[in-house]
């Protein structure tokens, strides 16, 4: 059965009638349905566009006809107004998601901070604490598959059209990065992202879950208020680096928490100080102390910090969290103990 993520890819050989871009990321393709109806695509085109429907139907039939289990196919044509993420999903309010526990945001006011790597080893820590879940939120960076040696392998589609997670290092897991070739950027507008994440958040088979972990994209914007509106969330945490300069962005994702509602768990300050892989010394390169003075200023649990060592960078890139990999580790050890305490956190917060 084929996935409107491998449609959408399909579409990417489809050139723009008179450029040599693809319809795709000239960004007229608006909507991507498949059912037993067949695949229906909403086509959104330039004001001035004549006969477009005519001009793409046949090389986009050709090219969906070569996806396993395609069937037929039908095109529109639309231009309709821009329309709020909940209006458009039909929902009101944000809902949980079935079979799973507690859902927790990890978020950065900006990229660069390690947010990923802390979200990975975070959820191998707390599997010790029941099923977890990682939802790679970042539709246009996604990192999961890489960190946790999952690049190449793709997510299977029940019949009844429900995404099955990739399972690795004792994780269920869900990205962008297992439909979309590593090297392809996703060059989406926002509608297309808001239904590719309500689609992982509710069309998932998730199972039982004890706690689902989120990977943000850094800052905020699409993917964040999509969640807000769809997602009931027990709680957000924010990771920083030591420097004082970072409050600001500490600031941002804690205003952004509070503004949707969700309780903040607490910071974890990420590269604090460099630990030596041959001496063991630990030099403080972006200083230290920035985070935990953060969290006692907007007065927000301190929940950790993670020092920045060359092993944890190099089991991320090799695809083994150090967390999984050697748990006895003094880095792998801290991830655990922030884990504990997220885990008796929410259980007092749920009473």
């Amino acid at each position: 059965m084929v996935t409107p993520a491998q449609v959408l890819e399909a579409l990417r050989q489809v050139p723009y009638p008179g450029f040599t871009r693809d319809i795709v990321s000239f960004g007229i393709v608006r909507d991507i349905q498949v059912g037993g109806f067949g695949i229906r695509i909403v086509l959104a085109p330039p004001a001035d566009a004549t006969n477009l429907a005519e001009r793409l139907r046949d090389p986009i039939e050709r090219v969906v006809a070569r996806l396993p289990g395609a069937g037929a196919v039908t095109l529109e044509m639309e231009r309709p107004a821009p329309v709020p993420a909940r209006a458009a999903t039909g929902q009101r309010g944000p809902r949980p998601i079935e079979g799973v526990r507690h859902v927790i945001a990890v978020a950065s006011g900006k990229g660069g901070v390690g947010k990923s790597t802390v979200a990975a080893n975070l959820a191998v820590a707390l599997a010790k604490h029941g099923p977890v879940g990682l939802l790679d939120a970042d539709v246009y960076g996604p990192s999961a598959p890489l960190m946790l040696g999952a690049e190449g392998r793709e997510a299977a589609v029940t019949p009844e059209r429900r995404i099955v997670p990739v399972e690795a290092h004792g994780l269920k897991t869900v990205s962008m990065g297992y439909f979309v070739d590593r090297e392809r950027p996703v060059i989406w507008r926002g509608p297309m992202v808001t239904k590719l994440v309500v689609e992982f958040l509710h069309n998932v088979d998730w199972g039982a879950l004890d706690y689902l972990v989120l990977d943000l994209p850094p800052g905020t914007g699409d993917v964040q208020l999509t969640l807000s509106q769809q997602l009931a969330m027990t709680g957000g945490v924010i990771v920083t680096t030591p420097q004082e300069v970072a409050l600001a962005d500490v600031r941002r994702g804690l205003k952004m928490f509070s503004q949707v509602n969700v309780p903040v768990l607490g910071l974890i300050e990420n590269m604090s100080g460099f630990v030596c892989g041959s001496c063991g010394h630990e030099t403080e390169i972006f200083g230290r102390g920035g985070g935990e003075r953060m969290a006692a200023q907007l007065e927000i649990p301190f929940l950790g910090a993670i020092p920045l060592t060359t092993l944890l960078e190099r089991r991320s890139d090799a695809g083994t969290p150090i967390v999984a990999s050697d748990p006895e580790h003094p880095v792998s050890r801290r991830f655990l103990e922030i884990a504990s305490t997220l885990a008796g956190s929410i259980g007092s917060l749920r009473g």
